[in-house]
């Protein structure tokens, strides 16, 4: 495939490129500063621009076969980074024709399939401590429903910087239950599997540690 990823020097980002370009995938990673980005190799291609130049995202997703947004807020304060690249991810394929978008979000700021205990307690708990993270998710993801683009929406717990596994529980319907936690290299991979996977063009997935 020919994959272009927001947020390529991110915890899950930096994991997409790697393993993308080690399936032998061309990868443009989009990135804001590029001595933050580790990867190399003949089939990467690195793009400095920041979300608000519209002509430089547009050349990025051209001819691409999906778009990866891995964006997340590095701190507790307000933020609207997600939402950001949402719109400018968004902006960017309808100009260059593009269809595909996957987005990153987080499975904490909704309930549906949690258990009584997750719902009422724990939930509550992390969107207080979380809640600005949170509703740029939230918006984010209203954002791309609304869009004509063929996106999936991953929502995954709690991020850990572990090796890759490839035990991945995924639902369509609601959280995963019993599992709370993935680690950042399986994100990455089911991202790349969920960008050629047809069946989850417009639908939301829940995914943790299998």
């Amino acid at each position: 495939m020919k994959l272009t990823v927001f947020g390529a020097t991110g915890g899950v980002g930096s994991e997409v490129v790697e393993q993308a370009l080690a399936a032998g995938h061309h990868v443009t990673a989009v990135v804001r500063d590029p001595s933050r980005l580790t990867a190399e190799g003949d089939l990467l291609e690195v793009v400095v621009a920041e979300l608000s130049e519209h002509g430089a995202l547009t050349e990025a997703v051209s001819g691409r076969d999906a778009v990866i947004s891995a964006l997340g807020a590095r701190a507790r304060r307000p933020t609207t980074v997600v939402t950001d690249g949402a719109h400018a991810a968004l902006a960017a394929l309808r100009s260059a024709g593009g269809r595909r978008l996957l987005l990153v979000s987080a499975s904490g700021p909704f309930t549906d399939g949690d258990t009584f205990f997750t719902r009422t307690v724990v939930k509550p708990i992390l969107g207080r401590v979380l809640r600005h993270a949170f509703a740029d998710m939230v918006a984010a993801e209203r954002v791309v429903r609304a869009s004509d683009v063929d996106w999936t929406i991953v929502r995954p717990p709690r991020l850990l910087n572990g090796a890759h596994t490839g035990a991945i529980a995924a639902r369509t319907d609601g959280n995963v239950r019993g599992s709370y936690r993935i680690n950042r290299a399986d994100v990455a991979d089911y991202l790349l599997r969920a960008a050629a996977d047809d069946s989850l063009i417009r639908q939301t997935v829940s995914i943790a540690q299998g």
